[in-house]
C-alpha cells in the first residue's frame, strides 16, 4: 500500500507544473544532459502535492537550479518529497 502511494505521488507531483516559477520541472530523460548540483527535501506539508511541488521548486530557486526532478514522494500522514537539482 505504501508502495502504491510513493507511487501516486511522485506520478502526481511529476506532471504538475507552474510557469511562473524559475526552476522547471523536468522528467528523468531530461536531467540526463544535466549536471546535478544537489538535493532539496520538504516533509511535514500536510497541504496538497501542489503546495509540495511549489516548496521544492522555491527551495531549487534559492541554491540558483534551472531544474530539479522529483525523486523521491510519498505520504505517511504528511506529505514528504525530495528532488534532485541541476544547472
Amino acid at each position: 500500500m505504501n508502495v502504491k502511494m510513493t507511487i501516486a505521488a511522485a506520478s502526481l507531483l511529476s506532471v504538475l507544473s507552474f510557469g511562473a516559477f524559475a526552476a522547471d520541472s523536468v522528467n528523468a530523460d531530461q536531467a540526463q544532459n544535466m549536471q546535478s548540483i544537489g538535493t532539496v527535501s520538504v516533509s511535514g506539508v500536510s497541504a496538497s502535492p501542489m503546495d509540495i511541488k511549489a516548496q521544492l521548486n522555491e527551495k531549487a530557486d534559492a541554491q540558483g537550479a534551472k531544474a530539479y526532478r522529483v525523486v523521491e514522494a510519498y505520504m505517511n500522514g504528511n506529505y514528504h518529497a525530495t528532488a534532485e537539482l541541476y544547472k
